[in-house]
């Protein structure tokens, strides 16, 4: 989000704030009237909730498919059957919470196929998104953890630890979506927003930090 709130500053001289937090956490704020003008969510579900409650200017649109992975700081061998997740050493595995987060919702997707979900519940520690979910695994709270692969893509983290992208047969996809919300007083600007998205500038970033593209 920052290289993508950078680029459109340079380009179209529109200061931009961004808000993080998890996709049903934001969408209840919108609920309650949050003076947000575009909402970036990473599951369809909540932007076209919103749009049934009419508080959007338009149907939702796909911009970018997220890519779920699992991350640790250890030196625990990572593979795609998730055995290690069983090794006693491994105390604590973070998940974003999947009633809020798409991403956790995608964690015990993949966890329920590998009939694993039951045989390792009580190691798991639930963060409220996975932004959460990274400081648990970064402070060392929790050996490993599943997240977004544009997080372990960051510069800024990309040398820190290991970690596996899941098979995108293993969970649904997903789709994050993006809407201009009714209550905005800039509407111009945030429809600007929106069609930066589909720029080739936003569509680079997107891909070099592993999202696959609509």
């Amino acid at each position: 989000m920052e290289k993508l709130r950078t680029e459109f500053q340079k380009k179209a001289g529109i200061p931009v704030e961004s808000i993080v937090s998890s996709s049903g956490k934001l969408t209840t704020q919108i609920q309650q009237g949050a003076p947000f003008d575009v909402f970036l969510s990473a599951d369809m579900s909540y932007p076209e909730t919103l749009y049934k409650e009419g508080l959007t200017q338009s149907a939702p649109a796909i911009y970018a498919y997220g890519t779920l992975v699992l991350w640790t700081t250890g030196k625990w061998p990572l593979a795609n059957d998730l055995k290690v997740l069983q090794n006693p050493v491994v105390r604590h595995i973070a998940i974003a919470n999947p009633a809020k987060a798409p991403y956790g919702e995608a964690a015990e997707s993949v966890l329920k196929k590998a009939n694993m979900l039951e045989a390792i519940r009580s190691k798991i520690v639930y963060g409220e998104s996975i932004s959460q979910v990274n400081q648990y695994i970064l402070s060392g709270s929790a050996e490993m953890g599943f997240t977004a692969k544009s997080v372990v893509l960051d510069s800024t983290l990309n040398n820190r630890g290991r970690w596996i992208e899941l098979p995108n047969r293993s969970y649904s996809p997903i789709a994050q979506g993006v809407v201009v919300l009714k209550r905005t007083t800039q509407s111009k600007a945030a429809q600007q927003f929106v069609q930066f998205l589909r720029s080739s500038t936003a569509r680079r970033i997107l891909q070099k930090y592993g999202y696959r593209l609509p």
